[in-house]
């Protein structure tokens, strides 16, 4: 009675919003591993509610049982986008990044972006989607992660569909160009800066140096060798497909991985959704051996995990005895992912898997400090379930990420070249035993919790907003129709200082005619 009752609400729920199975394309092409935590969630609920998903994936969600609505394209072979990274920055290892400067950031994602993007528009069967001799009515509604694969967007042209785009990144600052909206520069710190929303004189000057140079990058260097590549699969088809530039500025909503007071309180437009967290589901019983581990941990647990990308094997010896040494000193347990299992000596109060249940672990109330490289879906766990972090951000975003923790005062960041045996325990220890980082990390976490609508939820409304209205062009700010310079009114800044600069300078050229006759005049007074 009860579970026919629940249907009969669903169904009454359905009929009110106005949207039956949707039929969706999903292009996630980008092969970055942690970016599918966000995107298999949002996937796995669009399919619970009835919509019918074909997705273009660089990752198989076939763990994920989705069923008869779910189909996958998947590219292969994954593409190893960090071959081309080390090898253009001379590298052996992605530790080597940590002092990378924003404008190698960009050359970095540069790289990534043109490479994986070629690799998957190349695919066979990705070249079918874009070659489809009768694409109209096949779909309601483009789906793209907004990282750095902007040529996807032209399949919304061809399949004539709204877009909604996903950031894994957060509230980036090219969003200020993609959406209309000006990001004030003097308090919103670049994604790739270590500043915060309190900035001096010289940071203000280097954050406006950074955020206007990569808006530059991308209008005379980005988008025309993107625009290129969607030239050379794209341009043959009988379909008016604009610039990436304009492509981007026609997306109808953006998800935002990001949610306060995780990131900085910025200006916003209503096409701009923060789902930050939509990845975290509750927390689920852990395997025996971990239950058993943390469950005897009567002084407390640390999780140590630097991510999908970073990898602990991939640490130089020396540092990986600083971290092995210091655990060893400790009361505590320490579970490291560590990813080829074969530490020797490793001391007994250390367990290491290839894998671990991150959301899962920092659940369990033992776990009592979280090591973590930074990234936007580890911080968002850790703050969700009040672990305290110590952080050791490597590149891009982590940065900023950890100097926010810092600066509300529930995380420490170090610097990975500098990690020593007593920076590293003293930092633990402050941690550990320091009830001021747990009290702010519980703070942070009933902010964090504390929405109108659960992250899940909010997405799933505003997809399905975009197919019941096909698309949101009452969301669109007019800003989008402006030239970059006329949004950052830079027209009129050059015009407004260049009339006084004018008016004065016809002043004292009056002047200096007036009270200063020419030497000419004055010798011909002489001579009459």
């Amino acid at each position: 009675m009860a579970c026919t009752l629940v249907l009969m609400l669903l169904c009454s729920w359905s009929h009110w919003n106005g949207v039956e199975g949707a039929r969706i394309l999903a292009v996630y092409a980008f092969p970055g591993k942690s970016h599918y935590g966000m995107h298999s969630a949002l996937i796995k609920e669009l399919v619970d509610r009835g919509h019918q998903v074909t997705m273009i994936a660089a990752f198989t969600l076939k763990h994920l049982k989705l069923g008869q609505n779910y189909t996958e394209i998947l590219i292969e072979p994954v593409y190893d986008f960090w071959s081309d990274v080390m090898k253009y920055f001379k590298t052996d290892n992605i530790f080597e990044l940590t002092d990378m400067g924003n404008l190698q950031y960009y050359k970095m994602l540069d790289i990534i972006a043109f490479s994986t993007t070629e690799h998957a528009l190349k695919q066979p069967k990705v070249q079918d989607f874009i070659n489809d001799p009768n694409p109209k009515g096949k779909y309601d509604l483009l789906l793209c992660e907004q990282f750095y694969q902007e040529p996807f967007l032209a399949l919304s042209r061809i399949y004539d569909v709204p877009v909604v785009t996903s950031s894994t990144l957060g509230f980036e600052s090219r969003m200020s160009q993609m959406m209309g909206v000006i990001m004030p520069w003097s308090f919103v710190p670049h994604t790739f800066s270590p500043f915060t929303d309190r900035m001096t004189f010289f940071e203000r000057f280097m954050n406006s140096f950074y955020s206007l140079t990569e808006d530059f990058i991308r209008e005379y260097e980005y988008f025309p060798k993107m625009d290129a590549m969607m030239r050379k699969y794209f341009g043959h088809l009988n379909v008016d497909i604009p610039s990436v530039s304009k492509l981007e500025k026609n997306i109808s909503v953006a998800m935002v991985n990001s949610y306060t007071p995780l990131s900085t309180t910025r200006p916003l437009v209503p096409a701009m959704i923060a789902v930050g967290g939509l990845h975290i589901y509750p927390n689920k019983k852990l395997p025996q051996d971990l239950q058993t581990f943390l469950d005897e941990a009567t002084d407390g647990a640390i999780f140590f995990s630097l991510g999908s990308n970073v990898q602990s094997k991939d640490m130089p010896l020396e540092k990986m005895h600083i971290f092995l040494d210091v655990f060893a000193s400790l009361k505590q347990r320490v579970i490291w992912k560590f990813e080829n299992e074969s530490i020797p000596d490793m001391p007994k109060n250390i367990l290491i898997r290839k894998w671990l249940p991150q959301s899962d672990i920092l659940a369990h109330p033992n776990v009592k400090v979280f090591i973590t490289h930074g990234g936007l879906f580890g911080t968002q766990e850790g703050a969700y379930y009040g672990v305290p972090m110590l952080g050791i951000p490597i590149y891009c975003d982590q940065h900023l990420n950890m100097r926010k923790a810092e600066l509300s005062g529930y995380a420490l960041k170090l610097h990975f070249p500098s990690i020593t045996r007593e920076i590293l325990k003293k930092s633990l220890n402050e941690l550990l035993h320091n009830p001021s980082y747990r009290d702010n990390i519980q703070r942070i976490s009933n902010i964090f919790r504390d929405r109108p609508m659960e992250a899940r939820e909010t997405a799933v409304y505003w997809i399905e907003y975009v197919i019941r209205h096909n698309g949101a062009k009452h969301l669109r700010s007019a800003g989008l129709d402006l030239k970059w310079y006329q949004l950052y009114l830079l027209d009129v800044i050059a015009v407004a200082v260049t009339i006084p600069i004018f008016v004065v300078a016809c002043v004292v050229f009056i002047i200096r005619r007036l009270c200063f006759p020419s030497t000419k005049i004055v010798k011909k007074i002489k001579e009459n």
